[in-house]
């Protein structure tokens, strides 16, 4: 399987200089383009892109993968193509079924070339030059398509030796690009392997940005383990706004990995807060599994990370909102949705609940639905959904809760509230601890594995220690959420930062890779800080 990432160092974010304030740019785009530091569409209306990768050049009959990140609520995807340098061209025929396959799912399309990943420290990257020549010889299936795609001319294109280089092959790139007629809107990656930790885009954005004549240029961020604090993403992802120059995070993890912890909670909720697109490494076909929104390219089948970005907190479903082009929203659309019907509960547990409710209907078509817990005369999100029901997990215990949910269309209209419904959570189980275990993929010597700790006590548990044992020979050799520690057959886990506190009724998972032989029977027996836990 092919490898899907460069390697990273590991180091702190180089402090670089101060972004100069960028210049509105002088001629805009057909479709898609860049005003003031911000995506719009050909309309005016802001675009900002909520997404995945998916890797298209090494799994090219895999593009149901469209209809089903579109169904969970991307707006966006960022598709792998290969320019014939490194890994075999995708023919033009190709690339205009990728782009008729993102417009029929109502996607905006993010078209890269990977053979550039890691130029001057990866033998066998290809050159931005050579990208730029690839993109030249696709011009006729390209040209009328600026409202549905951006050109990302190539993926990481400079790894960690002498990333001053980066600056000029990327002026150069783009200034080719414009001189062949190309008007969309152009995306270019960071050098260091794309997370720019010793700060060459930064200090060089402004120059790179100018030698546009159009403006239409946006600037992508990768974020992984480089990215381990809030300080450092804050500070980078501000310090491009304040400076009114158009940045996205082009590829991001969450997993920890040998290089660190990336805080993914972080570029989230900054992204949602600043406006900034983002777009999560990767749909599915990791050669490291652990980046794996899917498993198997199912739908059906998140992982931990998968749920994280589709259903978490300032996630997809919570912020993506379906470009105007494909007609769900209008800027003359002012027309709400009807009110979502009476919300019904079922499934209630200690800590979750699921309801359902009568779809709501629309002029141009509902995008969403948001859940408010009502308290009084106040309201709080607590989920979103593209379909008309959710599943509300974090409750307490023995709690009477009240919900209600709005619809809204792409246009931004919010429907008038539902009725509401009142929930009362179950009792807390009995006992002070659960685990899940579940393998979630196998293959020739190894498996991943997926670990979930749920608090059945009625206080929260600040720190832990997970124990259990294998049957059959079976190692952690990587794990994300926890810190292993393994003598023969006995495993120990303490938590990551973020897994440290389970809440009363709460739960938190952690992820691993592990190697196996012919069996890979489960444990059978878990303790939680030296108490016994049951099983789920």
């Amino acid at each position: 399987m092919t490898v899907l990432l460069g390697l990273v160092v590991v180091g702190a974010l180089c402090p670089a200089a101060a972004l100069a304030q960028a210049e509105p740019p002088g001629t805009q785009a057909t479709g898609l383009h860049i005003s003031n530091g911000r995506l719009l569409e050909g309309n005016g209306n802001d675009f900002v892109m909520r997404g995945v990768n998916h890797a298209h050049t090494w799994y090219p009959n895999e593009t149901q993968s469209l209809a089903d990140v579109k169904a969970l609520g991307a707006n966006t995807v960022r598709v792998v193509l290969a320019d014939g340098h490194r890994w075999t061209a995708n023919s033009a025929s190709d690339v205009a079924n990728v782009v008729s396959q993102c417009k029929a799912n109502k996607l905006i399309c993010v078209l890269e070339v990977h053979d550039t990943t890691g130029y001057g420290e990866e033998a066998a990257a290809g050159t931005l030059d050579q990208a730029a020549d690839y993109w030249i010889g696709l011009k006729n299936v390209l040209a009328g398509q600026e409202n549905y795609i951006i050109i990302n001319i190539g993926n990481e294109p400079w790894g960690n030796t002498d990333p001053a280089g980066w600056t000029a092959p990327t002026t150069a790139a783009i200034k080719k690009l414009r001189a062949a007629g190309f008007e969309h809107t152009i995306m270019v990656d960071a050098p260091n392997w794309g997370q720019d930790w010793q700060g060459v885009m930064r200090a060089n954005a402004q120059s790179v940005y100018a030698a546009d004549t159009t403006g239409n240029l946006i600037f992508s961020i990768h974020m992984y383990s480089v990215f381990d604090t809030a300080a450092e993403i804050t500070d980078y992802l501000n310090a491009f706004v304040t400076a009114e120059l158009p940045l996205v995070i082009g590829e991001f993890g969450g997993p920890a990995d040998q290089w660190g912890d990336p805080d993914e909670d972080t570029m989230l909720a900054t992204a949602e807060q600043l406006d900034l697109g983002y777009l999560a490494w990767s749909w599915s076909g990791n050669t490291d599994p652990i980046l794996d929104l899917s498993i198997g390219f199912d739908p059906s089948q998140l992982s931990a990370w998968g749920q994280r970005i589709f259903n978490g907190v300032n996630g997809i479903a919570q912020t993506s909102k379906e470009a105007t082009i494909y007609g769900g929203g209008n800027p003359g659309d002012t027309q709400a949705p009807t009110a979502p019907g009476t919300p019904t509960a079922s499934a209630v547990t200690a800590s979750s609940a699921t309801l359902s409710w009568t779809a709501s209907t629309d002029n141009a078509g509902v995008a969403g639905y948001d859940v408010v817990r009502v308290s009084g005369g106040t309201e709080t999100k607590v989920a979103a959904s593209t379909t008309n029901s959710v599943t509300i997990t974090g409750l307490t215990a023995q709690t009477a809760y009240t919900f209600a949910v709005y619809a809204r269309d792409a246009a931004g209209n919010r429907s008038p509230r539902s009725v509401t419904v009142n929930v009362t959570t179950d009792a807390t189980p009995a006992g002070k601890c659960s685990v899940g275990y579940r393998v979630v993929g196998e293959w020739q010597g190894g498996f991943q594995g997926e670990i979930t700790i749920r608090n059945t006590g009625t206080a929260a548990v600040n720190g832990w220690t997970l124990g259990f044992s294998f049957a059959n020979g079976q190692t952690v050799s990587n794990m994300w959420g926890g810190t292993p520690t393994q003598t023969g057959a006995a495993v120990s886990v303490t938590p990551a930062s973020y897994t440290s506190t389970i809440p009363a009724a709460g739960s938190v998972t952690v992820g691993f890779i592990g190697t196996k032989g012919a069996t890979n029977a489960a444990p059978t027996a878990f303790t939680l800080s030296g108490s016994a836990c049951t099983t789920a």
